[in-house]
């Protein structure tokens, strides 16, 4: 679980920002009931090109290095970072992100410092009875061991990784984590890559669908029933989706001569069909996902990605989700991370949109809550800032938050000009006139 994130000059963030996730309010909190950790669902509001790509990017980048670092970058070549390129000084400048997460119960900070040449700083500590524990620190070439981290397995793996990698990817490479134990064990490396690994990862709909067919039992009809009530939810016409456990009867038949044997063997290797059925005159039809719109295939994919993202309590990223979604059918998309029955392993959705609409309430039910609700502004020099609607101190009811937002009150809105609009269709119109030879 996601408690915190920080990040400084990255594209167009110049300074240090920080996304936090602990509430701020007990919105949604049963009466006695403790207040969760952190927040199950963000949305990052702002105006075109001010940023909020660019904060989720971050994250992303962040992740791409723990994940591939180790392997990814060539010694020697140095690193594809993406600094603050508007002022030259601050482009120079190192590149910073930090994550606060929790564990298995248990608070851990990672984070790392890279300039183009190389990693300068890396570090990870866990929290174990709130006093912190350093599992390793590195500055440069020079690393420091906590009591507890097995310390001459972590020498010989520091020997070996390369100035453009991290410490937490070479580890990982190398298997430096102990599975066959309890799980109950703390594992601070192994449990810190593996939250990376496992935020958002995107699927297709054929692998996607696939994955559904291998996984069998229970676990593929959950995922089976929350994709089909997501469609149902964008009403695009799908009330099911029908899986063939035996995708070839004509070719199952006992087989007699070798070729049909063989044709057998090879029929038995090709995964089931999949059938969506839709509403029709008489009944239902069942289409092949070849059949099925471009807009449903973006839907379909959002909610196999949302099933494996609440299976394995992963952390989401969806940018500009108003592109793929219409404001209700987010609203339904929300829900499900905030539903604990659905939700049992705490995953998180952190999305960027400029849709006022999400700031309002359906069936009377705020879409989104006052802590869930961040802005992100560009200045008149382009650097982006991130700052949440509790600055504000917003009230709980009474509030049109849609409406003070599209009236400038927490800024992160366009700043247009009506006079530049005019003049520009004015010269295209004189354009339009002008004789052609």
């Amino acid at each position: 679980m996601l408690l915190s994130f920080r990040f400084a000059n990255h594209r167009s963030f110049r300074d240090e920002h920080q996304l936090n996730l602990t509430p701020v309010y007990g919105d949604g909190t049963e009466a006695g009931e403790p207040a969760p950790q952190a927040v199950q669902v963000v949305g990052i509001f702002g105006a075109n090109a001010s940023g909020k790509s660019n904060c989720l990017g971050a994250l992303g980048f962040m992740r791409q290095m723990v994940v591939e670092s180790d392997r990814a970058v060539e010694p020697g070549v140095g690193l594809s970072r993406e600094p603050f390129r508007l002022d030259p000084d601050i482009a120079r400048q190192p590149s910073r992100y930090v994550v606060d997460l929790m564990l298995g119960g248990v608070r851990h900070t990672y984070g790392f410092t890279i300039d183009d040449d190389r990693v300068l700083d890396e570090w990870l500590y866990h929290y174990p009875l709130g006093r912190r524990r350093r599992i390793f620190e590195r500055e440069g070439d020079e690393f420091a061991w906590g009591e507890e981290s097995g310390r001459r397995p972590l020498e010989q793996i520091a020997e070996i990784t390369a100035p453009t990698a991290l410490f937490l990817s070479t580890v990982a490479r190398f298997g430096h984590s102990r599975p066959e134990l309890d799980p109950a064990d703390p594992q601070p490396l192994h449990d810190t890559y593996r939250w990376f690994y496992l935020m958002s990862q995107r699927t297709d709909p054929v692998s996607g669908l696939a994955a559904l067919t291998r996984a069998g039992g229970s676990d593929a009809e959950q995922v089976r029933r929350l994709v089909v009530d997501l469609l149902q939810a964008a009403d695009v016409g799908i009330v099911d989706i029908v899986v063939h456990a035996d995708p070839h009867p004509e070719e199952q038949s006992a087989p007699g001569t070798l070729r049909q044997r063989l044709k057998a063997a090879v029929a038995s290797m090709r995964p089931p069909r999949i059938h969506f059925a839709h509403r029709g005159h008489t009944g239902t039809a069942l289409l092949d996902l070849q059949d099925q719109s471009s807009g449903t295939r973006q839907v379909l994919t959002l909610g196999l990605h949302t099933a494996a993202m609440l299976r394995s309590g992963a952390t989401m990223l969806i940018d500009e989700i108003d592109a793929s979604l219409h404001p209700i059918l987010t609203a339904k998309l929300i829900s499900l991370f905030r539903n604990p029955r659905v939700n049992p392993l705490g995953s998180q959705l952190i999305f960027t949109s400029h849709d006022a609409a999400l700031l309002g309430t359906i069936d009377a039910e705020e879409i989104l809550r006052r802590d869930e609700i961040w802005f992100v502004e560009k200045d008149d020099q382009g650097a982006s800032s991130l700052y949440p609607l509790t600055d504000f101190k917003p009230r709980k009811e009474g509030e049109n938050r849609q409406r003070r937002y599209l009236n400038g009150n927490y800024g992160a809105v366009p700043d247009l000009s009506n006079h530049l609009f005019e003049q520009a269709l004015a010269t295209r119109g004189d354009m339009d006139d002008a004789p052609t030879s």
